[in-house]
């Protein structure tokens, strides 16, 4: 399970068929082969370590739902570590599956925070609510409006300068996951 608190931003330095190597931009202390390691939302198990790259595994499931398919050398991701039993939660709970993907739809920066409008698939408008949790490309971030399939979040400077996010240009596919209770309360609906 993951947070949504964004560790790290890596280069993604090699996309082929079915694997991925990312270069961190600062040491991750402490990985070991088989971990979680959540990138750009999708939970992937480390396959190996080469110096200072983290190489990734992506099965066809991985690359039919989330958007890592088009990834390419030199692009940014988001990464974080799996939670372990103890840590602080700081954004909400996830498990690194993703439900969907979005494409950002607008952008709008005004004093310091940058508004992405995220157009969202039909089904998922059902499962949230204005000031209720969403995380894009694996970012814990509240949702502050919602209209016309369009999902609205607000990057404050710190996010900004922690996460990839910021640098998605209008049209950019995101990858989109719902908040743990509202999967489970439209799995009993």
């Amino acid at each position: 399970m993951f947070t949504g608190i964004i560790e790290a931003i890596g280069k993604v330095t090699a996309r082929e068929r079915n694997r991925l190597v990312l270069e961190p931009q600062r040491p991750l202390k402490g990985l070991k082969i088989g971990e979680s390691i959540s990138v750009n939302g999708v939970c992937l198990t480390l396959d190996r370590i080469s110096g200072f790259k983290l190489v990734f595994r992506l099965l066809p499931e991985t690359l039919r739902v989330a958007t890592l398919g088009g990834l390419k050398a030199g692009d940014e991701v988001n990464l974080e570590r799996s939670l372990r039993l103890g840590d602080r939660l700081g954004g909400h709970l996830l498990f690194g599956h993703v439900d969907g993907r979005g494409t950002v739809s607008a952008r709008h920066k005004r004093s310091g925070t940058l508004t992405l409008e995220i157009g969202i698939p039909r089904w998922m408008a059902a499962a949230l609510v204005p000031k209720g949790p969403i995380a894009v490309d694996g970012i814990s971030l509240t949702i502050g409006a919602l209209a016309d399939l369009k999902a609205q979040v607000h990057l404050i400077a710190h996010t900004l300068s922690a996460t990839a996010l910021g640098q998605k240009p209008v049209g950019a596919p995101v990858n989109l996951e719902l908040d743990l209770i509202a999967k489970y309360l439209r799995g009993m609906l």
